[in-house]
Formats: structure tokens, C-alpha cells, sequence
């Protein structure tokens, strides 16, 4: 499983959540302490915005505690809104075009989870992505299909919407497949003034995910989520299970059920 975080708030230099906390980023890709593997050593990427609408993005197939560049410019970039995630493949190969974030237009996307028997689903699941949007396929994860399935399913004009749609429709293919596995679906997207987060697992495994108010020490009007608290465990919130935690542009956090989202899936 992979691990990631997200920050929205006044803006920061990357590496004060990505490199300097005692748990961060960086030390989770070499020593994760709540992932199914400690190593996420597949990868990394970052994606954050800065003066224009579309997020700046830095993926690369090096482990993140091995790449100098990635310390460099985590210490060198300051934004109010950044993804960042390390990742370790459930099966596809390790390349810059499978590495998270994902970006389309001003969207990004990641993901810690997997589609239970993907690699038996994978051109089923590829036929559901309309053709305008398989242009955009770059890679061959599971993840990149739902980030696509998610546009298909009306990502722009509903988030909330578009998230129920997907996850119904990728689990309805699971399911006439005859696939047991299970579907693990903990993401983050935003199109650079919200971000929404889901915790959400097809059986009672969902991956960790966490959130906190404040700046990188816990202080302001900013929010960061992560896969695992960065330090001091007990100054984070446990997102729970199905649920959407959205930030909205002014910071304000407030939460769905998945009954909600089931709902509108209907």
C-alpha cells in the first residue's frame, strides 16, 4: 500500500511535511508504520499549485529517500495547496507515468488502495473510459483508471457524485467478474481550492488515513491529511471508515457518510 499526504493553508515549503517531521513523508517510504508493506520504495511524486490554475507536477521512479532532487526542491517550493505520495505498486511496473499524483486540467488525483483482481479486470475496466478520456491513459495502474472513470462520471461538475458513480460502477465489474478481492479506496482529489478525501474499503480493511487542523506545527487555518500522523499520533484524527472529509477554499472542513454517497449512486 502506498502513503500519502495533502495540505491546504497558508503556503509552506514542501519539505516541512514532506522531509522534516520526525514520521514524514520521506521516512514512510523507507519505514511505513501502518501500511500492509513498510516500504513504498516504487516511486514518488508531487503535484502543487502555484500561479496558475493548473498544478505543477514531480514524479519520479526513485525512491523518495534516495532522490536528492526531491529534497531540494521540497526545500526550495512553497504553495497553499500540495499533494504528495510515495508509492508501493500492487503489480504494475515502476514508471514516472504510474507514480502519483495523477493530473488532468487543473485536477489532481492519488490513491492508496488497489481493485481487487485488476490485472483480470484491467480491459473491462479500460473499455469504461470514453474515448476522449483514454487519450489521456499514460499508464498502466488501476489507479489512473479511476482517476479517468471519475471525469467520465462527471468529476467536474460533482465530485461527491462522480466518487459514489465510480466506486459503483468499478465494484459492479468486481462483482460480475465473480471477484472476491476487495476494492480499497483511500484518495485524495482537488481542483486546487477544494480538496475531497475519501476512507472507503469494499470489506473491513480500509487504509489508514488521518487529519489534523493547523499548518505543518498544528497551528492557523490549514488542513493536512495523511496516510499516517507525521508525529505526535496524538494531535491527529482518525478519518473513519466511509467517509469523505472535503476542505473547502476557505478551509472549512466538513464530512459525508457513504450512505451519502450510496445515495447518489442509485
Amino acid at each position: 500500500m502506498c502513503r500519502w499526504l495533502a495540505y491546504t493553508g497558508e503556503p509552506v515549503f514542501l519539505d516541512e511535511l514532506i522531509c522534516k517531521p520526525d514520521h514524514s513523508l520521506v521516512a514512510q517510504s523507507l519505514c511505513a508504520n501502518e501500511a500492509k508493506t513498510p516500504t513504498n520504495g516504487d516511486g514518488f511524486g508531487i503535484g502543487w499549485y502555484g500561479e496558475r490554475a493548473e498544478p505543477g507536477l514531480y514524479r519520479e521512479v526513485l525512491p523518495a529517500w534516495n532522490d536528492q532532487n526531491l529534497a531540494s526542491l521540497a526545500h526550495q517550493l512553497r504553495a497553499g495547496l500540495f499533494f504528495a505520495h510515495v508509492r508501493a505498486s500492487t503489480g504494475t511496473s515502476s514508471s514516472r507515468p504510474n507514480c502519483h499524483p495523477f493530473a488532468r486540467g487543473r485536477w489532481l488525483f492519488m490513491h492508496n488502495g488497489q481493485i481487487g483482481g485488476y490485472l483480470k479486470l484491467r480491459r473491462r475496466l479500460e473499455a469504461l473510459i470514453p474515448d476522449p478520456l483514454y487519450d489521456n491513459r499514460e499508464g498502466t495502474t488501476d489507479s489512473e483508471i479511476l482517476f479517468l472513470l471519475l471525469f467520465a462520471n462527471g468529476l467536474e461538475d460533482d465530485p461527491l457524485g462522480a466518487l459514489s458513480r465510480t466506486l459503483a460502477q468499478v465494484g459492479g465489474v468486481m462483482a460480475a467478474a465473480g471477484v472476491k478481492q476487495p476494492l480499497r479506496f483511500t484518495s485524495a482529489l482537488t481542483d486546487g481550492r477544494s480538496i475531497y478525501a475519501l476512507r472507503y474499503a469494499s470489506d473491513d480493511r480500509p487504509p489508514s488515513l488521518y487529519w489534523r487542523s493547523g499548518d505543518p506545527a498544528g497551528q492557523g487555518d490549514g488542513v493536512s491529511i495523511v496516510s499516517e500522523p507525521l508525529e505526535g499520533p496524538d494531535t491527529w484524527q482518525a478519518l473513519p471508515a466511509n467517509r469523505v472529509l472535503m476542505v473547502g477554499p476557505d478551509r472549512a472542513v466538513s464530512f459525508e457518510s457513504l450512505d451519502f454517497l450510496r445515495a447518489a449512486a442509485e
